[in-house]
């Protein structure tokens, strides 16, 4: 199969349209027309990674940080991290980056988090893009109209206007303006183009909003020191650091941002969050957190490594669904660059 098949299965997923500004997602290095075999994930590309996916014999590695945040003012290979570009590129591996946009993807890095932290009654944190809403009347011929229906409905994730003028050949969707193009295209593979027709109509509201991070309630209160530990063992860390004036004070409704979500945290506070879960909180932000009286467990950038099985495993449904002929391993290396001693 080639390497565009898995990375447009995956913008379905997690379209780039969700990614946030300036932020260097989708294909980093090499040909999305390649054909691939193999594709190791990974949450970091180091070149001890790169070393991995050659010993594996991986012809795509996937990556939930984008391996070129910044452009190379050279390509020295006197430096690791430049020589790492010429071993990509020596052995044809494409490198695909799904960053920001799988952190604001629904079912993406965020709500896999929240699950990790058993929280429950979850919604999004911090609003993203907002896909808007239309109404589609499609007129189709009557023997054709519950095969459509249920295309629009299971497929393409309308919704039956069951409030509009129906006739036996016509009948009304609303349905996200994002997904028309894809829906037509289906539609059209269900009955002939010359044999039926369709209108749209904007909406004022409905639609859907992106967001990155989740917050939500714990099954039941627990101290800020109770909840800190318990993070430990939710994402294997020997420590963390924690932001609190009350360590031992009760707590139930958490919010999460995986990555540096520090900058978001009077968003937190606005939703009601006691406790926030982010990494790389700076000095000045955590003094002003704790002036805030939020409490704010810091458990490292590196928690987002629970996309490695997330993905591993997506892809794998994918392969079954799409009957592709492709290898998914999920990298066996820790990439953190911190250790806690």
């Amino acid at each position: 199969m080639l390497a565009n098949e898995l990375i447009q299965r995956f913008e379905q997923f997690a379209p780039l349209k969700l990614k946030w500004d300036r932020d260097p997602t989708g294909l980093q290095i090499g040909d999305r027309n390649q054909e691939i075999h193999k594709v190791l994930v990974t949450l970091d590309v180091r070149p001890e990674v790169v070393d991995e996916a050659i010993k594996l014999g991986a012809d795509m590695i996937f990556a939930h940080h984008p391996v070129m945040f910044r452009p190379a003012a050279n390509l020295d290979y006197q430096d690791p991290q430049k020589a790492m570009y010429a071993a990509i590129a020596a052995h044809r591996i494409v490198v695909y980056a799904a960053h920001t946009n799988l952190d604001s993807a629904d079912g993406g890095m965020n709500e896999w988090l929240a699950t990790a932290l058993k929280l429950q009654n979850v919604t999004g944190l911090v609003p993203g893009y907002h896909a808007d809403a239309v109404k589609l009347t499609a007129i189709v011929p009557t023997d054709r109209v519950e095969a459509v229906q249920d295309y629009l409905t299971k497929t393409a994730g309308a919704k039956l206007d069951r409030y509009a003028f129906n006739s036996g050949e016509q009948f009304t969707v609303d349905i996200l303006q994002d997904a028309v193009a894809t829906a037509v295209a289906g539609i059209n593979q269900i009955v002939p183009a010359n044999q039926w027709d369709y209108q749209l109509q904007p909406l004022v509201s409905g639609g859907h909003q992106y967001t990155m991070g989740r917050i939500g309630t714990l099954a039941e209160p627990m101290t800020v020191r109770a909840f800190a530990e318990q993070c430990k063992t939710t994402f294997h860390i020997q420590g963390l650091r924690l932001v609190s004036q009350q360590p031992d004070a009760l707590i139930q409704r958490v919010a999460v941002l995986g990555g540096d979500g520090g900058k978001f945290y009077k968003t937190a506070l606005k939703q009601g969050a006691q406790v926030f879960v982010t990494g790389d909180v700076y000095y000045h932000t955590a003094h002003e957190m704790l002036a805030a009286g939020l409490s704010v467990v810091d458990p490292g950038h590196h928690i987002e490594s629970i996309c490695k099985p997330q993905l591993t495993t997506l892809f794998k449904q994918w392969q079954v669904e799409n009957d592709w002929s492709l290898e998914v391993v999920a990298s066996q290396l820790t990439t953190d660059p911190f250790t806690f001693i």
